[in-house]
């Protein structure tokens, strides 16, 4: 199937990456994972070793083997493949990876030693080594407000809009008058570039803004919620948009709002534990498993998410 050369719009999902109780990956429970999620109409495609997929925590080898399993387990849909290093060489073996096993999309998170500043000049560096060496369409991602070197300012954001093969961008500054900022910006530079609600707490806010689409791992637990929010918004049907925002949004709190914010993923395998969708939500050391208090808090969410009153 020929590659894509743009991002269909739409709704795409960050999925998890299961795990056996030793840290090992289980590859069957990742293909059923993806597949199902890729089963709910309106999915367009999936974000696979993305942050809620764990990808500071997997080996070169394993990313690869991650993307070949969900690949073979979605056929025809978009795939996005995460591409996380702290050096551009690493990321840039990531990246031919990904191309070979299938990926019709390259993402390029930023290093998390990024966080403390970094000189925009190897910003842009590590960017045009990726887009330069692969010829698959890139999305960019705009981290939180709060991640400090990793949440790249309009000036720089202009640079990399003028990258040819930059196709979309994941707006993750989880904050809605930033997200605001960044889709003018792209409606100005590139207007053919998605805009793709990222912020899993405030959908509803960033949807009604504008956007082609989203990319969130909330979408790997509940994508049928989601991509009913995303079609309201559209259809400027706001009363359907609101009272599905009223069933999201304690669950996203629940998932992504309290600290620390390394248990989004333990918290995302523990909903799918609660629903049947998943055996084992085990992380890999050192995250350890959640206790009864913080299931109880994430089973009430899931609750009022899928049974409302």
């Amino acid at each position: 199937m020929a590659r894509p050369s743009r991002i269909p719009h739409g709704v795409y999902a960050s999925t998890i990456l299961p795990m056996r109780q030793n840290g090992q990956i289980d590859h069957g429970a990742l293909a059923a994972h993806t597949a199902a999620v890729c089963a709910v109409p309106g999915i367009e495609g999936l974000l696979v070793n993305g942050h809620a997929g764990e990808n500071a925590m997997i080996h070169r080898d394993e990313a690869r083997a991650i993307l070949k399993t969900a690949r073979a387990a979605t056929p025809g849909r978009v795939l996005m493949a995460g591409i996380n290093a702290e050096t551009t060489a690493d990321a840039l073996a990531l990246a031919a990876d990904a191309e070979a096993e299938g990926a019709d999309a390259l993402m390029i998170f930023a290093p998390f030693s990024w966080m403390g500043g970094i000189d925009p000049r190897a910003v842009l560096a590590h960017h045009r080594a990726l887009h330069e060496a692969s010829g698959l369409p890139i999305v960019l991602f705009k981290s939180s407000v709060a991640g400090g070197g990793m949440s790249f300012p309009p000036e720089l954001m202009r640079e990399l809009l003028a990258l040819p093969r930059v196709a979309a961008i994941k707006e993750g500054s989880w904050e809605t008058s930033a997200y605001d900022r960044t889709r003018r910006l792209a409606r100005e530079l590139r207007p053919d570039v998605a805009v793709m609600a990222s912020g899993d707490e405030h959908l509803m806010t960033s949807f009604a803004i504008g956007t082609e689409g989203s990319i969130v791992s909330l979408a790997a637990v509940v994508p049928d919620l989601v991509v009913a929010l995303y079609k309201a918004v559209k259809a400027a049907d706001l009363r359907e948009a609101a009272a599905l925002h009223a069933r999201i949004t304690p669950l996203a709190e629940a998932i992504y709002r309290d600290a620390p914010g390394g248990l989004v993923s333990a918290r995302l395998k523990a909903c799918l534990s609660l629903m049947g969708r998943l055996e084992s939500c085990h992380c890999r050391a050192p995250i350890g498993a959640l206790d009864a208090g913080e299931k109880s808090i994430l089973r009430a969410a899931l609750d009022h998410a899928l049974c409302p009153a």
